[in-house]
């Protein structure tokens, strides 16, 4: 264990990618577990991988503009079939996306499979590399954020199904690069679970608490132990949810 791990000017814009996360995803977390759709988060994010794989065997720059757009390219077309398959299919809906889940997967492991780097590069598509995101990061992030939640907020009602699930796609284009796919789907399921039971008017701040919380912990406890930050955050999100159901928690 050590303490002088708790440098701020690595955990600080780590912490602010998760909240810039958590900010988007535990208003449309609630929505995907109300519709029963809850996969929807892993499809479209390992979709969003695609692109990024496919931007960097074709030589771009990890970080540059034409990734974010590689990523959104392969999300937005996702994000239609989707819907489609919904109005086609509602009733196979779920085993559907796990379906197109497990066909990005795997296509990304053909793409990677004559890289010599191709395992790093999945582990980080997959586990993120949340501690080192840079503040230049958090900006184009912080954008997409706030269009986010200005749709959602002004415009939900009348979002039609292809107008969620592509706001959805933006969202998750943005997110899986900042931490990756395991705490992209976690911090849109685990909150929303943690808060299904609370009173409605309660739900969107104490999602938006236990995810801050959960990040905040699990950075603290990867940097003093150690670990794997994003693996640690997941379990952190998972205690927390536990905790936020358990009979007398009081927030």
């Amino acid at each position: 264990m050590n303490l002088d791990t708790l440098n701020l000017s690595i955990l600080g814009p780590a912490l602010l990618a998760g909240l810039l996360v958590l900010a988007t995803h535990v208003p449309l977390g609630q929505q995907v577990l109300k519709r029963g759709i809850v996969f929807i988060d892993l499809a479209v994010a390992q979709i969003a991988g695609l692109g990024v794989i496919a931007a960097d065997l074709l030589g771009f720059e990890p970080q540059g503009w034409a990734v974010q757009i590689a990523a959104l390219s392969a999300a937005i077309p996702g994000a239609w079939l989707l819907t489609w398959t919904e109005k086609r299919w509602p009733e196979v809906q779920e085993a559907l996306i796990g379906a197109v889940f497990v066909l990005a997967a795997t296509a990304g492991i053909l793409l990677l499979a004559n890289n010599p780097h191709g395992g790093e590069h999945l582990k980080d598509l997959l586990s993120g590399q949340i501690l080192w995101v840079t503040p230049t990061q958090l900006i184009p992030a912080a954008a997409v954020a706030v269009l986010t939640l200005a749709i959602w907020f002004g415009s939900r009602k009348r979002l039609e199904h292809f107008g969620f699930y592509a706001l959805f796609a933006v969202a998750v284009t943005a997110s899986v690069q900042l931490v990756g796919v395991y705490l992209v789907f976690s911090s849109l399921i685990l909150p929303a679970l943690a808060v299904r039971n609370w009173p409605e008017k309660r739900k969107l701040t104490g999602g938006y608490v236990i995810g801050g919380l959960a990040y905040a912990i699990g950075l603290a406890l990867s940097a003093v132990f150690d670990l794997p930050s994003g693996a640690v955050i997941v379990w952190c999100l998972a205690g927390m949810g536990i905790l936020a159901n358990l009979r007398g928690f009081k927030l």
